[in-house]
């Protein structure tokens, strides 16, 4: 058995060039699977599984950035600031955070939750140089609580995060299977793009990330890689080089 998978991970490593250290932003939306709300448990475990057996193929070193959609997807301001709505939506990131670390490491890897906001009695706060070890050792690291400031967006510090950890590159986990011209759900003659570049997708609005995750990329020279979340072995094939998606970079 032993033997069958280090002749697949050799196999893979000819095929193509996996990326040294990536940064996985999911959105909160994606956990909750068919649910309406909450985590979809089942599904957590097999994108566990999946992130495993890559890691173990390609020695990859990952950190995640989580979205906190499934429980709450911004705040009335006509009832609260928006500031507050924010920070609420800081601590649903936590609660997705503790999930994912408790269902990475029943599949057998070592976690570590780094915290924008302090919350030391269940994460550690972030800081730079502790999560670069922290990927060294061959830890998984999943940042919570967004950039820790209101008004920015869970995509936002997944930029920040990405350029400060030194990742090559930001996979954009959706539910679609890359960048269209238009709402592929609504138009049926909407284009898939394969490559594009930061400067036509914030001219044409395609809404990859928010404008201001966009930017921070484009400054830094780092590159982001949308794909659809939901299909079967996607992330591994994202993770280990494969062309799937849609390549967002350069001019």
């Amino acid at each position: 058995m032993g033997e069958s998978r280090d002749l697949e991970c050799a196999m893979s490593e000819m095929e193509r060039k996996p990326w040294r250290r990536v940064l996985l932003k999911i959105s909160g939306e994606a956990l909750k699977g068919d649910q309406d709300f909450g985590i979809d448990y089942q599904f957590v475990h097999k994108l566990a599984r999946e992130i495993r057996e890559t890691v173990e193929c390609s020695g990859v070193q990952l950190a995640v950035v989580i979205g906190g959609g499934n429980f709450l997807r911004g705040a009335n301001e006509k009832e609260i600031d928006r500031a507050v709505g924010d920070y609420m939506g800081m601590l649903a990131t936590m609660i997705n955070a503790m999930a994912l670390q408790a269902v990475f490491e029943k599949e057998g890897m070592e976690t570590r939750v780094l915290s924008a906001l302090e919350i030391k009695e269940v994460a550690e706060s972030y800081i730079r140089r502790r999560a670069i070890r922290h990927l060294e050792k061959g830890r998984v690291v999943i940042f919570a609580c967004g950039t820790g400031n209101p008004f920015f967006t869970t995509d936002t510090a997944a930029a920040l995060r990405g350029a400060e950890i030194d990742a090559e590159v930001i996979l954009k986990a959706t539910n679609v299977d890359g960048v269209y011209s238009a709402d592929p759900r609504r138009d049926p003659n909407a284009q898939r793009f394969s490559r594009i570049s930061f400067t036509e997708a914030l001219s044409r609005n395609l809404r990859v990330m928010d404008a201001t995750a966009i930017s921070l990329c484009r400054e830094n020279r780092l590159p982001i890689v949308v794909y659809n979340l939901h299909v079967a072995g996607n992330t591994k094939r994202v993770i280990l080089g494969e062309e799937v998606g849609t390549f967002v970079g350069g001019e």
